[in-house]
């Protein structure tokens, strides 16, 4: 975080300390809320497929291959979730390098590439739910070099 503080500040009163403890933390909330909700979009998925007991013809999704299609977007959602998830908890790190490694690792074992995590990132700095706007300021920060090495990673 002091990376992202001295790139801001460049002389002119930036956000502090706190302002990046904020930041993250708001980050962190708004990434288990996204977690939460492919969590349940994936549940949802899995449901719309399930045959309910007697007719298996007479389930929502009755096509096998719409029901593979419905499946595996429920399982997009839930690795997503568990992403989301992932990169909440890579926000307690101290250096940008090792909560974007920690990030890039948990994607590449789950085999997609990292960079699919920059947007849910730039979407959790726009959802910021506080008015301190040096917080915003580093919030916004901390997502868009979070993105841009997981970018490049």
């Amino acid at each position: 975080m002091e990376e992202e503080a001295e790139a801001l500040a460049g002389g002119v009163g930036g956000p502090g300390p706190e302002d990046w403890a904020n930041a993250a933390a708001a980050l962190a909330a708004a990434l288990l809320r996204q977690a939460e909700a492919l969590a349940g979009t994936a549940a949802a998925l899995r449901a719309a497929c399930a045959a309910p007991p007697g007719d298996p013809a007479a389930a929502p999704v009755s096509d096998v291959r719409r029901q593979r299609a419905v499946m595996q977007a429920a399982g997009e959602a839930a690795l997503r979730a568990a992403l989301a998830l992932e990169a909440r908890e890579a926000l307690a790190q101290p250096e940008a390098e090792a909560r974007a490694e920690r990030i890039a690792a948990a994607a590449r074992r789950a085999g997609i590439a990292p960079a699919v995590l920059a947007p849910m990132l730039r979407a959790a700095a726009l959802e910021f739910r506080s008015d301190d706007a040096a917080a915003r300021i580093a919030a916004a920060a901390l997502a868009q070099d979070l993105a841009s090495r997981l970018e490049r990673a």
